[in-house]
């Protein structure tokens, strides 16, 4: 297991190892000895799984409030997806900046989104299935969302958005500007 970091500092990429022979492969695909090694001391509570039947479908922006806000493992086992996810942490020097992952199947690679970013990502493929485990348990109370075209955050997701295929609930949502986000950015010491 290898990682990542990226521009936003939190969020990493895990590339995963395949161990393959006749019979198919094995893969470890989560081990909370690795994360802790990298300063990722998350332990995961459930297990989401969702199908996506076509390419352009777009889930997000997503974020839980505290005190059941998600750290959030993302993987894809059938297809691929642009993933999404944007920094709404107070004081952030990366502030309302978002960070763009191809994840898929092919590649075997995962992203890392932690508590303070908003989160979502559009399938690239039909038939797309994506897994991820999170650290908290889903809150509809605390469940909030960001419009996902906000033309302020100019967020490239590499799809028409004439064709995009999207919940009601995520095409209604507040436009970054409008959300009062209840995350401030922590210095690392």
């Amino acid at each position: 297991m290898e990682f990542k970091t990226t521009s936003l500092e939190g969020i990493l990429i895990l590339s995963l190892e395949k161990h393959g022979d006749h019979r198919g492969f094995f893969s470890e695909t989560y081990n909370a000895f690795e994360l802790k090694k990298v300063g990722m001391n998350i332990s995961f509570v459930q297990d989401n799984q969702s199908l996506s039947e076509k390419a352009g479908t777009l889930r997000g922006l997503h974020y839980q409030a505290p005190p059941f806000a998600q750290d959030k493992l993302i993987r894809v086992t059938r297809g691929s997806i642009m993933d999404i996810a944007v920094d709404i942490r107070k004081g952030s020097p990366t502030f309302g900046n978002y960070i763009a992952e191809i994840i898929s199947a092919e590649k075997w690679n995962q992203i890392l989104v932690p508590k303070g970013f908003a989160h979502g990502f559009v399938t690239l493929e039909d038939s797309t299935e994506v897994i991820y485990k999170v650290s908290d348990y889903y809150a509809p109370d605390f469940d909030f969302g960001i419009k996902w075209n906000d033309p302020d955050l100019a967020i490239d997701w590499g799809v028409d958005e004439a064709s995009v295929v999207i919940s009601k609930k995520d095409q209604n949502q507040p436009l970054f500007n409008e959300i009062s986000t209840p995350f401030t950015y922590e210095v690392k010491q």
